[in-house]
């Protein structure tokens, strides 16, 4: 199966939701994982709360901030729009989402960047058969 990695500095909110939301959206076309070039000791409470409010998912009983060597090697690696200086990363394609970091702000920036985040995993099942 594909493997899909989200890719973000700290591995606390955007890249834990993007591979909660691939999880929940598209594990029948690839597996998702999560990493940061830096871990944070957890996830961004806000992200696990909204989360589990609009999606029913509760991240903190599947997820934990990882690090890039901790996940297998990917297909294709999405960073999340963090200016992430990625090592090399083998894989068969890499792009940025660009996304802004919700942290710190309202619940209402923590929707818009969800509903993004679940409309371009929707594109990204759509464009599999192009990319691999």
């Amino acid at each position: 199966m594909i493997k899909v990695g989200f890719i973000c500095v700290h591995n606390s909110c955007r890249s834990q939701i993007a591979e909660a939301l691939g999880k929940h959206l598209a594990s029948n076309f690839f597996k998702s994982y999560s990493a940061g070039t830096h871990t944070k000791d957890r996830m961004n409470p806000d992200a696990v709360r909204i989360v589990k409010d609009k999606f029913n998912i509760d991240m903190e009983q599947s997820q934990h901030p990882k690090i890039l060597s901790d996940i297998p090697e990917l297909d294709i690696a999405i960073t999340m729009g963090c200016n992430v200086n990625c090592p090399w990363l083998p894989c068969k394609h890499k792009e940025d989402w660009g996304l802004d970091d919700p942290t710190g702000k309202s619940d209402d920036e923590f929707y818009k960047v969800i509903d993004e985040i679940e409309r371009k995993i929707l594109e990204l099942i759509k464009r599999l058969p192009n990319l691999i």
